[in-house]
């Protein structure tokens, strides 16, 4: 029996590749394992280190990637596996998914009840499957595809997955914004005003999924965002908020693995956008939360129909799963403030922040707005009182304090970095900016490099109804590439985002 054990293991060895969260096993070719299992490419395997098991896909590589005995590992599954010098993992077929067949229904018109989708949630959360099954999944969902029922079963499969944090008191805040248009980053500055009240608002972020910029990818400029529960824990007692990046805990876990598929297939179903939101609202522990749904013509939501839609559905399944909400519709019609990309917009918080003279207007009128509704939605206020004391906190600098206060207890706060390379994008002629395309300049901004790179995007210098005079900038593009840059300025040739006319 030792024997036979010894044939089927393979010694490891950590191939540098960056799979994200899929985790992969690279195989040589004539590998005695491969052979005597009939394992070949992209086939899904166990592999067992003492007691670790994961699902990963395999790869067969050709010599001399890999010598014979070796299996190479992903940097995910590496991370997963923990393996120490000398140890050997064993490789053997993975178990049947039997909940593919409830996905494969789904693609032919059926309903999927709880049960079903708590299986589906359960092995996504457990990574047994792959991006090609997940994505299977999320098509045969999009589209309006889920009725009501299916959406409360499936947000309540993604909380059941993970943890649950209870705080041992209410309210417990919370802020969010579905998304769409760019720079508009009031969260941080929502959370610190907040939290400078007295509430409690453990705030986890996701970073961008088909945009420029995630609220954590923002705040990683300035602070440390990847913290575990504890870690978590420890500041919001001590601080009575946080702002860190979900991914990093085990809240809706379900959902990181989800995400990664989105973002390269560009789906957003308001389904799977409701369950994804309040999942993890749940998940956080949050009782009040307050839902930003910006609307306008190149926003995510871009009519009042389309919002009042995703309105009902977003509270009809809070109110389910027993999370108080309110949605609030604010406009969408052309960015806020003036950074677009993490380090960018992490330089308009700062400023509304501290009071700057340069700050973006917009974006502080917007934070206030939506911390005052915060506010009157806790009890922390009376009607129509909320945004005075939120104004208040702001202006006085209890605001910028407790957000210092925040990033020093999750590891220091630092000054985000500007890019090397910059190209003013000039007006063709004179006039009044009748519209910006929001979606195009998200693009243009991706194609700079954000946010990947934290320094790329775009610097606005222009808003809808200024008069501009040929040859004035009307927005700088930020890079740290040279075929980046070139990349974003050949889109903009083609794709104009910005449009200058006579007044009307």
């Amino acid at each position: 029996m030792t024997g036979a054990v010894h044939q089927a293991s393979l010694a490891v060895r950590r191939m540098g590749i960056e799979t994200q969260q899929e985790y992969v096993v690279y195989m040589h070719r004539d590998c005695h394992v491969c052979r005597a299992e009939g394992f070949e490419a992209q086939a899904r395997v166990q592999l067992h280190l003492n007691a670790r098991s994961i699902i990963a896909t395999l790869n067969v590589v050709d010599p001399p990637l890999l010598e014979l005995g070796v299996a190479g590992l992903s940097n995910s599954a590496w991370r997963a596996l923990k393996p120490l010098h000398g140890d050997r993992i064993t490789v053997s077929h993975a178990p049947t998914l039997d909940s593919m067949s409830q996905v494969r229904a789904k693609i032919y018109g059926h309903r999927l009840d709880a049960p079903a989708l708590d299986s589906i949630i359960h092995d996504v959360a457990a990574g047994r499957y792959p991006g090609t099954h997940i994505a299977a999944f999320l098509s045969a969902c999009a589209g309006g595809r889920m009725d009501l029922q299916e959406t409360i079963d499936l947000t309540r499969a993604m909380v059941a997955a993970g943890d649950r944090l209870d705080w041992g008191h209410a309210p417990i805040a919370d802020k969010h914004c579905v998304g769409g248009l760019p720079g508009n980053r009031t969260t941080p500055i929502v959370v610190s005003i907040i939290a400078a009240a007295g509430l409690t608002i453990p705030k986890t972020s996701s970073r961008a999924i088909t945009s420029p910029a995630g609220t954590a990818d923002v705040m990683e400029t300035m602070t440390p965002v990847s913290l575990g529960i504890e870690q978590m824990r420890r500041v919001v007692q001590r601080e009575g908020g946080c702002l860190v990046w979900g991914g990093a805990l085990a809240l809706s876990p379900a959902d990181d693995m989800l995400i990664r598929v989105e973002r390269p297939l560009d789906l957003d179903s308001d389904a799977q956008l409701v369950a994804s939101v309040l999942s993890k609202k749940i998940a956080a522990g949050a009782t009040h939360s307050v839902i930003d749904v910006p609307v306008g013509p190149t926003a995510k939501v871009r009519s009042v129909e389309d919002y009042q839609r995703l309105k009902e559905l977003l509270e009809q399944v809070a109110q389910a799963c027993g999370l108080n909400l309110q949605v609030v519709r604010t406009v969408g019609t052309q960015p806020v403030g003036r950074g677009i990309g993490p380090s960018l917009e992490a330089l308009d918080v700062l400023a509304v922040l501290q009071g700057a003279a340069h700050a973006p207007v917009d974006l502080g009128v917007r934070a206030v707005a939506l911390a005052g509704q915060l506010l009157e939605f806790c009890g922390h206020s009376g009607p129509g009182t909320g945004e005075a004391i939120a104004q208040r906190l702001l202006a006085s600098g209890a605001a910028w304090a407790k957000f210092q206060a925040i990033c020093e207890a999750q590891g220091g706060l630092r000054e985000p970095t500007l890019s090397r390379l910059r190209e003013p994008v000039l007006a063709q002629r004179d006039g009044l900016v009748h519209a910006i395309d929001s979606r195009r300049l998200a693009r243009v901004a991706k194609l700079a490099g954000a946010p990947r790179a934290p320094a790329a995007g775009i610097k606005l210098h222009v808003r809808l109804g200024d008069r501009v005079e040929a040859g004035m900038p009307l927005f700088t593009l930020h890079a740290e590439a040279p075929g980046e840059l070139a990349y974003a300025l050949e889109y903009l040739a083609a794709h104009p985002v910005i449009d200058v006319g006579e007044p009307r």
